[in-house]
């Protein structure tokens, strides 16, 4: 699509870029209304451009010879059949599919006849990303205007004015174009598809130059999104900007290489060899350590466990055991009866303790000083 561009040329200069001011198969016979005309570096649909057309003499297309015309017309096309009160809308069809032409009565009938030729410096395109546009100025490397296919038509509105208005017509993009628009205008780069295209025969085979322009001569850049403005106006308009994404991309680019690891997110570590074996001959180290604890906290509750079955019961005496023995239905071993035996024998030969003594502390109990055995150091050589 086409629907903005730079059109700073002089009026006479037009058909010097169309490469017919010195053809004698097609000599400029005159201007017409080109005093309407004002160069601007944002032109838009319904501004007035300068138009080369064969010329009849009339101010319409057809014969005359080899003669041809620089005619200001407004851009976008309003069809000779639209209603004569209906007021024009010059967006409506400021362009037209070069491969439908054919078959669209709007277009179909100002082939024979009504084909044209527009010189623009370069054109605008628009690329979308998400709800942003970023406009590009597309144009040729050496500066030479581009030459773009148009078709034109008159009008004749209430008042009896005639009104005459054209389309650029587009092809698919170009490979180089596609990232920024499937549509371009069709561009005329020689003298050859010049002729063919203002000249040629309605029955000859123009799809041959009704194509994408693929010569690497045409570049681009980006500009100023102010250019989305229609009175944005001057060489402004073409000055080249830096976007800020593309600076965004190299420093990242740069700062992946170059650039030192944040000290909030150091690297991870790798673990070596050596280390994973360290590790692991520290947790069998820590095991048997465990193993070696548990086996001494067993040993200990075994020693405990011996000793309270060795304690015997002060107050365990025959009878009662006898009676124990006959209410559970259990007997002790002959070992177990010596034992209590022994102890019942030692108590009844253990001096009484005086009610004084009763109020002493646990571990004031002394030897006598003689050699008999008390009980806590006959379980002691237990």
């Amino acid at each position: 699509m086409c629907g903005r561009g730079r059109c700073t040329l002089r009026a006479d200069d037009v058909a010097r870029v169309c490469r017919l001011n010195n053809n004698n198969n097609n000599r400029l016979s005159r201007t017409i209304q080109i005093d309407r005309y004002q160069p601007r570096f944002n032109v838009l649909p319904g501004s007035y451009l300068p138009v080369l057309r064969r010329d009849d003499g009339d101010g319409g297309g057809g014969g005359g010879g080899g003669a041809v015309a620089v005619h200001c017309m407004k851009w976008g096309l309003v069809p000779g059949f639209t209603n004569k009160n209906e007021k024009p809308d010059h967006f409506k069809m400021f362009n037209a599919r070069s491969e439908s032409i054919i078959e669209k009565p709007s277009f179909r009938r100002l082939i024979p006849n009504n084909r044209c030729l527009v010189a623009m410096e370069g054109f605008y395109e628009w690329k979308k990303d998400g709800s942003k546009k970023q406009p590009y100025y597309i144009h040729f490397k050496d500066e030479r205007p581009l030459v773009f296919a148009a078709l034109y038509d008159s009008w004749t509105n209430s008042e009896g004015e005639v009104l005459y208005t054209f389309t650029i017509l587009t092809t698919s993009s170009s490979s180089a174009l596609q990232w920024l628009h499937d549509r371009m205008p069709v561009i005329l780069s020689d003298e050859s598809s010049v002729e063919a295209w203002l000249s040629g025969s309605a029955s000859s085979k123009l799809n041959a130059i009704l194509k994408p322009y693929e010569d690497s001569d045409l570049v681009w850049y980006p500009v100023t999104p102010a250019m989305g403005k229609t009175s944005f106006e001057g060489p402004e308009c073409i000055k080249e900007v830096q976007l800020k994404e593309e600076n965004n991309l190299i420093s990242k680019f740069f700062s992946k290489k170059t650039g030192n690891p944040p000290e909030s997110s150091p690297p991870p570590h790798v673990e070596t060899e050596s280390e994973g074996s360290a590790l692991v001959h520290t947790i069998n180290d820590l095991k048997r350590e465990e193993d070696d604890e548990s086996r001494e906290i067993t040993k200990c509750h075994d020693l405990q466990e011996d000793n309270d079955n060795l304690k015997p019961s002060v107050s365990s005496y025959p009878h009662q055991e006898e009676a124990n023995e006959k209410k559970h239905g259990t007997k002790r071993d002959s070992d177990q009866l010596t034992l209590d035996s022994k102890i019942l024998a030692y108590e009844t030969k253990k001096p009484t303790v005086s009610a004084s003594n009763k109020k002493k502390k646990k571990g004031d109990v002394k030897n006598t000083g003689d050699n008999q055995l008390t009980l806590f150091s006959y379980f002691g050589k237990g």
